[in-house]
């Protein structure tokens, strides 16, 4: 199972941290970045590698510009079952079921990236890839929303396919089809969809006729999942919601606001939704993502109790280990760590999260309170830059966790596509034999995974490179999405990540 429910957080206050606290969260020190011994590395290169990976995620008919030469088209005949065209979209992750919460809150985060960071990603050379790996996702949301209060949520049987070691183009496992409706509600889904499709709408203004059709999609699914209101328990036990709907709510609302600028949605925002402090953000909790995007609104909750500055502040708070509200654990390598499994995403999402509110600060002259601590926005840079660079290389094992990139990078990624050899069109896999052959053997991949971000060492900052070890060694699309802002940032704007726009 690649998800557990969240366990209790554990506190850590990080010694070497808190010797320079009072003076980093006054201001008056800013660390070095960079220079004087701390890690540096060639992040551009890294952003690429990031990008590429959510190409080889690709299902569907891949296109001729395909740069990831040792995968071909799969899924082609997903929707058949139902008589509708379901190809395209994302294998999640190191398997071949296409799961609607987690690619949808992927397409999310990278369009909040394409829209955050486009100068940086311009910088790069990298805005053009950005935009496809949208749209790729955005193509398969409108298939899968074609109908009003439907939506095709999941393409794959996960237990069916999980009895089998075999690459997407070569599987013959059930491509059942799981949907929600008026009588079979799922609102975190739909709300997520309807985020994506948002979001998405405003990256591509320029192409008027694709983003009103995106909008008006958003605009559907947001209504649908307000009105019919229900957990859908579907993805369970491997994407279940444990967080609830609220979350995902807000977080369509607020895109909507943004892209529409409608009283309805503000009113939503303001009145009706319900926000939360939390110390995560991820693909089960978008309630910072929110704070975060409306902070600089000067918006308020549940009628104007609480504002959703003071909320995202909160969320700093509870991370930062120099903080006398720090609830997230941090391992003695410095990592976050929230739970084993994907732990990856917690390091990205917080890096995102921790950038895109340090330029909101810094465009409003303000800074975080924790209580009455003031903390500048140069420790949420500092901080965003340390826990990349954790995943780059700068860790107790000295080695990176991104395949193809940097010393000793992993070379067994727990992923079917790229530990199974290229085999011939057609060619029929004996499931039975397909883990002994393919899976159990200690050896690399054959197909190097560029740009994978592993799911990550272990709350004692170990890390095994088996492909056996799904906790340490599985990929995921939406740990890369939400490392592709910070890595921008850091690539351009250089090592304190200062804005340049």
């Amino acid at each position: 199972m690649k998800h557990r429910p969240p366990r209790g957080m554990r506190v850590h206050a990080a010694a070497a941290a808190l010797l320079l606290a009072a003076l980093v969260l006054s201001g008056d020190v800013l660390p070095a970045l960079g220079g004087g011994g701390a890690p540096s590395f060639d992040y551009k290169d890294a952003l690429t590698k990031s990008i590429m990976f959510l190409e080889a995620q690709r299902s569907g008919k891949l296109p001729p510009n395909n740069r990831i030469k040792w995968r071909g088209d799969s899924g082609l005949e997903d929707g058949k079952l139902a008589h509708v065209d379901l190809t395209g979209g994302y294998y999640d992750a190191g398997d071949n079921v296409k799961y609607g919460l987690p690619l949808a809150f992927t397409v999310t985060t990278l369009a909040w990236t394409a829209l955050a960071f486009t100068n940086e990603l311009q910088a790069a050379g990298e805005l053009d890839n950005v935009h496809a790996a949208i749209k790729w996702g955005t193509d398969y949301f409108l298939k899968a929303a074609a109908k009003k209060n439907h939506l095709w949520v999941q393409v794959g049987d996960p237990n069916a396919d999980h009895q089998c070691w075999v690459r997407p183009e070569n599987m013959k496992t059930p491509r059942t089809l799981y949907e929600i409706n008026e009588n079979t509600p799922g609102s975190e889904i739909a709300a997520e969809t309807a985020a994506a499709m948002a979001a998405s709408s405003m990256v591509f203004r320029n192409e008027k006729t694709y983003s009103r059709r995106l909008l008006n999609k958003a605009k559907l699914l947001f209504q649908f999942a307000k009105t019919h209101r229900g957990t859908y328990d579907g993805e369970c036990p491997f994407y279940c919601s444990y967080s609830g709907y609220n979350d995902e709510l807000l977080w369509a609302a607020t895109w909507l606001f943004l892209a529409t600028k409608r009283q309805v949605y503000a009113d939503f925002i303001s009145h009706e939704a319900i926000s939360s402090s939390v110390a995560e953000f991820s693909w089960d909790l978008k309630f910072p993502g929110a704070q975060v995007l409306l902070a600089e609104l000067n918006m308020t909750s549940g009628g104007g109790l609480q504002s959703f500055k003071a909320q995202a502040d909160n969320f700093v708070c509870a991370v930062l280990p120099d903080t006398p509200f720090h609830q997230v654990f941090i391992t003695p390598g410095g990592m976050i760590h929230l739970r084993d499994g994907a732990n990856s995403q917690y390091v990205t999402g917080t890096a995102f999260l921790f950038v895109a509110y340090s330029d909101v600060l810094l465009r409003t002259n303000q800074v975080v309170m924790c209580g009455n601590q003031p903390v500048q926005p140069a420790r949420l840079r500092e901080f965003a830059k340390q826990q990349m660079d954790y995943l780059l290389g700068a860790n107790p094992e000295g080695r990176s966790y991104v395949v193809g990139f940097g010393v000793n990078p992993p070379t067994q990624p727990h992923h079917r596509g790229a530990s199974t050899p290229v085999l011939p069109p057609g060619y029929v896999v004996n499931c039975g034999m397909s883990f002994n052959d393919w899976f159990a053997p200690d050896r690399p991949n054959p197909n190097e995974l560029t740009g994978a971000i592993m799911g990550g060492p272990d709350g004692g900052d170990h890390f095994t490179d088996k492909r056996s070890n799904s906790s340490c060694t599985e990929p995921c699309t939406y740990i890369n999405s939400l490392s592709i802002g910070p890595l921008a940032a850091l690539a351009i704007r250089g090592a304190n990540l200062l804005a340049t726009h």
